[in-house]
This record gives C-alpha cells, sequence and structure tokens, in this order.
C-alpha cells in the first residue's frame, strides 16, 4: 500500500482505536503530514525504535510497539530462550508507562515472562536487573534526551548490552517480516498476572543495584572527611535519576546535596527546558542559579532516562562555573581512578579502557601512562558493553572504564551500557579528593591539559528531515567516500577509514587494509598533529553529524584549532 492507502486502512479499520482514528481524521486536510506519517514504517534499527509520539506507521504509538515486540519475541522463541523472560523498564516521557505494558502483555501473550518495574528508572538500571534476573533480553521505553514530543524503545540482550551483530540484525528480520501490523499478539493484563507472566519488580532491584555501585567507590575515608565541606547542586531533568542519585549521594554521606526543586519531579512536557539534553548549556540556567545562590562546588545533570551526565565546575581563579565536555568529565573520572587503583593496589591483572572512535585522544595518552590496554570500538555504548563480554569470554582484560563523548561512562561492570548514577557517584569522589587538595574539578582539569596535552573536541551537526533530507544526507556521505578530501584546515589526511566498506587507506605509507571493526555508515579522517574528524549520519534522528578533534598548546590555541577545522568541514560539504 501507499501512503495515502495506508492512512485509509488505519483510519478506518476497526484494530485501531478511537482515539487514533479521531487524530488520523484531524488531519485529512493535510497532505504533507499525513505523507510523513505513512511514507515509511517507524525503522527498527540496531538500538530499536525511536520516534515522535502520534497515530501512523512512521510514530512511535502502541501498534508500532505491539509490532516491535512481536518481533522480538518471534525471535526469543526461535532461539529457544523463552523460559528466561524479559525485563522491562521506563522513563517519565509521555506514553512510557503505557508503551512499557504493551510491549509485557504481547510477550506474554507469546508465552513470555515478563519483569515490570513498578514506576521509572533509570536505563543502567534496567541493564543490571536483567543480568540479575537472568533474563534473556531486557526492554527499555525511553527516547533519552530527544524532545518532550518523542518516545523510543531499546532492547538489550542476556549480557546486559544493547544488541549488537548478530542479534541486532536478526531481531531487525523478525520484525520486517511482520507486514501485517494487525497480527501482534496480546492479552489483558488481569489473565497475564494470573497465568505468573506478568510479574512487578521494584525494590529489591533497587537495593542489590545501589550495592554494586558502592563497590567502585575507592577513597571512602576521604568522602567521610569532606563530606561536610563539599556542596553538590543536582537536577534530574524531570526524569528518574532523582531517587537513585540521591539515595547513593546520601548513603555514601555527602551531606550537602541540592537537588534543583523546579526540575525534581517527573514531568513529560520538561516544562522548564527547551531541550533535556545535559550537553545544551541553556538546560543548566536553573542548576547554575542555584548553585551560586548556595556556592557549590559541582553542578551535576542527568538526561532524562539517567544515562548521561552533564557537569559544571567552580574555577577557583575566576569563580565562574566551567561547563564540562562529555569527553572532560570522562577523563577526569577516568584518570582519577586509574591513579588512585595503581596506588592503592587495586587495579586487576590486564586492566583495559574502552572508547569509541569518536572519542577525545586524551583516552589514549591517559592509558599510555598507567599501561592499559586500549581498544576503540564503533559509536555506541553498546559496542562498549560488548567488550566486557568479549574480556570475560576469552579470559583477556579486565574492563576498569569506558567512555564516548556524548556525555556517557561506565566504571565497572554492574551495567552494560553507560550509567550516568555511578558517573555522579564516582564524580562526586573526585570532587572531594579535589576538595582536599584544595583545588576544584575545573583545576583538576587543567591538570589533565598540562599534563597530557590540550585536546579539544567538537561537532557539527546538519539536521535534514523528510524524505528529501533522507536523500541529501546519503548524497552528502557519498561524496565524501568516493573522493576523500586529503587536506582538512592546515591538516594533511594521514588515513582514511570507510567503516561501511571496510576499507582503511593509508596515504602516508600508501597500503590499503581492513578497519577492523564492523560495518557501519561511518567515516572517519585520521589527520596529522593528533587532530581528526569523523562522519556519521544519526541513527535515531534525521541528522548528519561531523566529529572532530585537535590537540594545541593551550585552552585558546585548540579552541582556535578546533574553530579552523570545523570551517573547513563545513566548506567541504
Amino acid at each position: 500500500m501507499n501512503y495515502k492507502e495506508q492512512y485509509d486502512f488505519w483510519l478506518k479499520d476497526s484494530y485501531f482505536d478511537e482515539e487514533t482514528r479521531n487524530e488520523l481524521n484531524a488531519i485529512k486536510d493535510d497532505e504533507k503530514e499525513i505523507e510523513d506519517r505513512f511514507y515509511k514504517e517507524l525503522e527498527f534499527g540496531t538500538g530499536g525504535l525511536r520516534g515522535v509520539i502520534g497515530a501512523g506507521l512512521n510514530r512511535m504509538n502502541v501498534y508500532t510497539v505491539r509490532k516491535a515486540t512481536q518481533g522480538l519475541a518471534n525471535f526469543i522463541k526461535k532461539s529457544g530462550a523463552q523460559d528466561k523472560g524479559v525485563a522491562i523498564a521506563y522513563d517519565s516521557r509521555r506514553m512510557s508507562p503505557e508503551f512499557a505494558d504493551v510491549a509485557a502483555l504481547c510477550l506474554n501473550a507469546n508465552g513470555i515472562k515478563a519483569y515490570v518495574f513498578d514506576s521509572l528508572r533509570p536505563t543502567p538500571e534496567l541493564s543490571f536487573a536483567l543480568r540479575y534476573l537472568k533474563c534473556t533480553a531486557g526492554i527499555v521505553v525511553t527516547a533519552s534526551h530527544n524532545p518532550p514530543e518523542y518516545n523510543g524503545y531499546k532492547v538489550y540482550w542476556e549480557d546486559g548490552a544493547q544488541v549488537t551483530p548478530p542479534y541486532d540484525t536478526d531481531i531487525i528480520n523478525e520484525v520486517k517480516a511482520i507486514t501485517d501490523i494487525t497480527t501482534p499478539l496480546t492479552m489483558s493484563l488481569e489473565d497475564a498476572k494470573a497465568a505468573g507472566l506478568y510479574v512487578v519488580i521494584g525494590s529489591e532491584i533497587d537495593d542489590k543495584y545501589m550495592e554494586e555501585l558502592k563497590k567502585q567507590i575507592i577513597h571512602p575515608e576521604i568522602i567521610k572527611e569532606m563530606a561536610n565541606d563539599i556542596k553538590i547542586v543536582y537536577s534530574p531533568f524531570h526524569g528518574t535519576g532523582n531517587i537513585p542519585v540521591r539515595r547513593i549521594l546520601s548513603e555514601l554521606g555527602f551531606k550537602n546535596v541540592y537537588v534543583v526543586p523546579e526540575q525534581e519531579l517527573p514531568d513529560p512536557d520538561f516544562t522548564t527546558l527547551d531541550y533535556p539534553n545535559p550537553e545544551d548549556p541553556k538546560a543548566f540556567e536553573l542548576a547554575l542559579k542555584l548553585a551560586k545562590e548556595k556556592n557549590a562546588d559541582v553542578v551535576l545533570a542527568t538526561d532524562p532516562d539517567a544515562d548521561r551526565l552533564g557537569i559544571y565546575a567552580l574555577d577557583s581563579k575566576t569563580g565562574e562555573y566551567m561547563p564540562f565536555t562529555g569527553n572532560m568529565s570522562g577523563m577526569v573520572i577516568a584518570e582519577y581512578i586509574f591513579r588512585e587503583r595503581m596506588a592503592t593496589g587495586t587495579m586487576p591483572e590486564n586492566p583495559a579502557l574502552v572508547t569509541t572512535i569518536v572519542t577525545t585522544n586524551m583516552a589514549r595518552a591517559i592509558a599510555n601512562k598507567y599501561n592499559l590496554k586500549f581498544i576503540e570500538v564503533l559509536t555506541g555504548f553498546k559496542y562498549i558493553g560488548e567488550q566486557i563480554k568479549i574480556f570475560k569470554r576469552d579470559n583477556t582484560y579486565n574492563y576498569v572504564f569506558g567512555l564516548e563523548e556524548s556525555y556517557g561512562c561506565l566504571a565497572g561492570t554492574h551495567a552494560r551500557d553507560k550509567d550516568a548514577v555511578v558517573a555522579v557517584m564516582c564524580l562526586c569522589e573526585v570532587a572531594a579528593w579535589c576538595k582536599k587538595q584544595g583545588i576544584t574539578l575545573w583545576d583538576q582539569m587543567i591538570n589533565l591539559y598540562k599534563e597530557y596535552g590540550y585536546f579539544k573536541e567538537t561537532q557539527y551537526t546538519i539536521t535534514l528531515k523528510g524524505l528529501d533530507g533522507a536523500q541529501k544526507i546519503r548524497e552528502i556521505m557519498d561524496k565524501l567516500r568516493n573522493n576523500p578530501p586529503k587536506k582538512l584546515a592546515d591538516y594533511d589526511v594521514v588515513e582514511f577509514r570507510d567503516y561501511d566498506q571496510n576499507v582503511c587507506i593509508n596515504y602516508a605509507n600508501d597500503t590499503k587494509g581492513e578497519t577492523g571493526l564492523p560495518k557501519s555508515n561511518v567515516l572517519y579522517f585520521d589527520l596529522t598533529k593528533d587532530a581528526w574528524c569523523c562522519a556519521r549520519p544519526s541513527g535515531t534522528e534525521p541528522k548528519i553529524k561531523f566529529y572532530m578533534g585537535v590537540k594545541g598548546e593551550s585552552l585558546e590555541d585548540s579552541n582556535k584549532l578546533v574553530e579552523e577545522l570545523t570551517e573547513a568541514v563545513k566548506a567541504l560539504i
């Protein structure tokens, strides 16, 4: 069926509820809107679903969620793992509890037990829960940091990480094989509970999760010593972080934790925020106001599903609060963990640091200093989580820390996804250590720059919506792939990697090889002077992203260099 036929089918068929039909009837004169809702199905990608909430094939709704879950159920049954069950968590967004139940009841109708949290929980706790419960898979209903009109659905496998090859493509194929959206199974909540298929989980998982987090603390005595002196401002951005973050900091002994009152409670409309993203400086307006009132040492914010952390810290020289990128906060935590574990004799044998190909090059410099195995993977924390499984399977390395540039990191192996709750905990320990030394977190970041180099990263994003936008994104990638530049700004291209074609061309020694990583629509340009650039279409939004990094002689120099590289990329496309 074409998009008009699909629209008519949804408008008239009795399978769809009255609310859905009324919503569609309201756009009957808006041809462009009808086309956008029905010109394609909301794609079930390698991470699951994400899209605008609403009626239609290309929207997040109970029908597209049920179809995705039926595909997952079919794969689980074909894998012979239906007896292990699936854990399900959800965040504070619109329709999140409803989508969680739709998924659970579809699984239940397929004879698969669902363990559903009794209220909203952070994404990393789902990763922990499914392993604790020995489930075969997990589902988190969340759109992470996207605007309020979005929701999403992420699938995890039994190792606790988001699904990776080959399971991701196998599940995608099962979802695609369902050609009739009216065929997925469901059952009533009452019948599912009576059959023992719908199981509510809660406090027991919370307690075990907290126990695991605390194992990452290196110096509890420093926290105890500085607990009355250090001041922390925190915002959960109306999401899932509020209860677990406050609980862990309280149980560790931090006395002065101030939560932004306007952003404390769940709010699916994110009323106080334009964009609930810790990367957005505007999102910190209320938190910084409170920080100045309390003379706070550090300002923290987690995104709605609490897997990403943003921070500001006081500059002791200027008295201003300085923003950290995800690379910066990750490096402050990582360097502290490696240094103090070495000093206390608690570093495991064969320790490893895992990052993505678009994460700061400072990570490699720190890994070299502490003699760590350094591993780079494709963009997406699931590939970092996958390394933990591989290390254990092959008995090779011990995972200590992993991070990606997009404000996500993980200390320890209690979860297999980025965890902002453990990141808050670790960062507050580092802040306490800094306080004891008479410095701030910002001062410590400057110390790292002085020791390892003034690394600076940025991102340039182009948003291109709809069918035409998708075509333009393909054209940009094709242009760069078929005619890769040999120079960007004042940097020569040393190596060009096309991860989609599995080709690595080294211009310095005129050799051609393989990338060594899975197939992905990503282009990478390794440049002279420790600089780099990477092009990658977003898997969840209508965007193409360019990641860039440089190494300067000072903060001012690195800022200047990264601006020049950004302008060169803009000119190229």
